[in-house]
């Protein structure tokens, strides 16, 4: 499987310390299979050679992990120190990390808080590496997962009803933000997998890593990008009808909160 061979590499922020990039859609992180012909690391490879480290298996400390199919912001560190730091605030919670998604259907609240265990679907240990939620017969060592959701805007997208929000993981599991939102029936557009190989018009899975706040010993960063799903881009078709937030101070402020009431 090859690469998206049309992503542009954006550099958020760069220091003697770390690295923050926008990662485009459709681009694994780094891989030991010869037929992708490019990933995050060999983009960043070929824009900063002076950056690689032979030593390291991947050239580079890559202190979080985004999946193939979500764009946004992603951290690298630069040195042993920044990297020590970095893993050490993601591994205790410190780090905030904020998500965008356009997901099927109206939600019709101001927030969803999802509390629900997470485990490995035994069905596809060796496929898409899928995921599932406690509940399920088929769910194998299921552990504790919560996620904030923040309605922003109801409308449409290509003429069906949609949402965007705006989610906050509390937790960190693999594919969490794409299970908790099928859980609750509103699965992300364009998720393939989580929406049982069904949903395949889109031209992308509709999550982003919009915004990253990691506090460390070492260098405090908050990063984040422009909203990719904008109603102006057309290949969105995404048209909001109401909007409850507007992506601004405040709503970081009312989702932080809702978060922290789940401690």
């Amino acid at each position: 499987m090859e690469g998206n061979e049309n992503n542009t590499l954006d550099v958020l922020y760069r220091s003697n310390n770390f690295l923050v990039v926008n990662k485009p859609y459709d681009l694994v992180i780094n891989s030991n299979k010869r037929n992708y012909k490019s990933t995050l690391q060999t983009e960043i490879q070929m824009m900063f050679p002076e950056l690689v480290n032979p030593e390291l298996r991947h050239e580079f400390h890559f202190v979080h992990r985004l999946d193939y199919a979500t764009s946004g912001v992603i951290c690298l560190a630069l040195n042993k120190q920044a990297a020590k730091a970095a893993t050490t605030a993601f591994e205790s919670r410190k780090a905030k990390k904020y998500y965008l998604a356009l997901v099927h259907g109206h939600i019709n609240k101001s927030h969803v808080i999802i509390s629900e265990p997470i485990g490995e679907d035994i069905r596809e240990k060796n496929g898409n590496h899928r995921m599932c939620t406690g509940g399920s017969a088929f769910c194998e060592r299921p552990r504790d997962s919560r996620t904030v959701l923040l309605v922003l805007e109801t409308g449409t997208r290509n003429g069906k009803p949609a949402t965007k929000v705006l989610l906050c993981p509390k937790t960190g599991r693999r594919h969490q933000l794409r299970v908790h939102c099928s859980h609750i029936g509103h699965t992300i557009i364009g998720d393939y997998t989580y929406s049982e190989r069904q949903d395949t018009e889109p031209h992308r899975t509709f999550l982003h890593s919009f915004r990253l706040i990691l506090q460390n010993e070492v260098e405090n960063l908050d990063v984040s990008t422009a909203d990719p799903f904008s109603s102006s881009e057309a290949m969105n078709r995404w048209i909001p009808i109401n909007s409850l937030q507007v992506l601004d101070s405040s709503v970081f402020a009312t989702i932080d909160e809702l978060t922290s009431d789940m401690s």
